[in-house]
């Protein structure tokens, strides 16, 4: 099915029998389908993220990981404020954070369902800085809030599996569902690299980002150069960094961010360590 289909699709499903099922995206208000209830999105999410750490190397340097954890936990603490000051915190109670670096030299970053977010030690010439950072984790960070994950899965249930619940196609075709999981979410040796975001939800996650990283503190046009010198990196490797395969950084992008600048600025407070 095209993406053309898809988008009739998801329209007639949110305007019959699945209408419950469309959920609106935090800061954005796009209205997105949600078949899948998020506790059961984040006990698949939460098992394949052990089972990836158990096959990785986590990064002993001290003072790098406290860097990641430091500028998750803001970026974290900001988007608890933002629900608890849209009256629904609750949004958030199951939510298990944890921020990991691992040992590789990959220039990439990922998130699963439920705030499991990881950072490969290859990214943090790029990032230079916390600011740096913070443009990366803003941008993973918002793709766990905004669903994104769970929405690709629920398109992927919808148009392999006829749009069972989750846990009727675990029961009655079991393989196949975490065959969907896997391919969504490109779990395994090269988890979060498989399949990239569509378009629009890299453009969601990279508003979204800017504000998280606003509120927490960070001055948003770090974004900027962050992804410039994300383009000055691969222009002088050997090879597109991984973070690039999936999120494309071009012109049109670092464009887009600039746009989005003005409204970011009126969240961002200076925060020492920012």
């Amino acid at each position: 099915m095209n993406r053309k289909g898809r988008r009739i699709l998801l329209n007639l499903c949110c305007l019959s029998l699945w209408l419950p099922s469309c959920a609106k995206v935090a800061v954005t208000g796009r209205r997105q389908l949600n078949l899948i209830p998020s506790a059961m999105m984040f006990s698949m999410s939460f098992q394949q993220y052990q089972e990836f750490l158990n096959e990785a190397k986590v990064s002993q340097d001290t003072s790098e990981k406290a860097m990641v954890d430091r500028v998750g936990r803001r970026i974290q603490g900001a988007v608890e404020q933002y629900f608890a000051q849209m009256g629904r915190p609750e949004v958030l109670k199951d939510y298990a954070w944890e921020f990991t670096l691992i040992e590789s030299q990959e220039v990439n970053a990922w998130v699963l369902p439920g705030g499991k977010v990881v950072v490969y030690t290859g990214l943090l010439p790029v990032a230079q800085n916390d600011a740096g950072l913070a443009t990366v984790l803003g941008h993973e960070i918002a793709h766990a809030i905004a669903n994104h994950g769970g929405e690709r899965m629920s398109h992927a249930l919808l148009v392999e599996l006829g749009g069972v619940a989750l846990d009727t196609a675990m029961k009655e075709k079991p393989e196949q569902t975490r065959e969907l999981f896997q391919t969504a979410f490109g779990v395994g040796s090269t988890v979060g690299v498989l399949l990239p975001f569509s378009r629009l939800q890299e453009s969601e996650a990279d508003h979204m980002g800017l504000i998280f990283m606003a509120m927490a503190g960070y001055d948003p046009h770090a974004a900027v150069d962050f992804w410039q010198r994300m383009s000055e990196a691969n222009k002088g490797g050997s090879s597109t960094p991984e973070l690039l395969s999936t999120h494309p950084a071009d012109k049109r992008r670092v464009e887009n961010i600039k746009s989005l600048l003005p409204e970011a600025m009126q969240y961002y407070k200076p925060a020492s360590g920012g």
